[in-house]
């Protein structure tokens, strides 16, 4: 069998076209992938409060990754997003764990303690004005956790009567990504 020059010509342009068409192909698939793992572990969220401030503001859309915590638990310094009450329409509000189940926490001179010692938090945060209800020791039971807006003295958190102590149940999930506006885009850092 004897090849052309233009048989030869006509026989790579094909395996280019192929071969393009399949990077074609994977891309989509790649990006399929990608909004269906989106769809089923994260959940959008709209920050509606200053209470994040300056870590996340009012009118932030971030995603939620609603799995995280169903491997495993809350940290302390993680973003969580939780319910307000056990109804379903109730809305959602974000906040960083300080307290861990068991532990006792009260805020004094403006300072966190956490069984009895000063935390030291990896940001500057201000000094607490309000310590609200952790005036007094608030011992967490097994399954509650005590959250603070990084906007500290701004923040209706576990300090107020309406939202105190957080249960795990409560905790939809982990700030994840911050999506909106663009020039916030990426990873929220805890």
């Amino acid at each position: 069998m004897k090849f052309s020059p233009r048989y030869m010509r006509d026989y790579f342009a094909q395996g280019r076209i192929r071969s393009v068409f399949a990077w074609i192909i994977e891309i989509i698939l790649v990006i399929m992938l990608a909004v269906g793992a989106a769809f089923l572990f994260c959940q959008c969220y709209t920050v509606q409060e200053g209470s994040m401030e300056p870590t996340l503001k009012a009118g932030d859309k971030v995603l939620i990754n609603v799995a995280a915590y169903k491997i495993s638990d809350p940290k302390r310094g993680d973003l969580v997003v939780f319910k307000s009450s056990t109804d379903t329409k109730s809305s959602l509000h974000a906040k960083r764990v300080i307290g861990l189940p068991g532990e006792t926490i009260q805020i004094k001179d403006g300072q966190i303690l956490i069984n009895g010692e000063t935390y030291v938090e990896q940001k500057d945060f201000p000094s607490i004005t309000n310590p609200g209800l952790a005036e007094e020791p608030i011992t967490l039971d097994s399954d509650e956790y005590f959250l603070l807006g990084d906007n500290r003295n701004n923040s209706e958190d576990s300090r107020h009567a309406d939202v105190g102590c957080v249960t795990k149940s409560s905790i939809v999930g982990k700030l994840w990504l911050s999506i909106l506006p663009f020039n916030r885009f990426g990873f929220v850092k805890s």
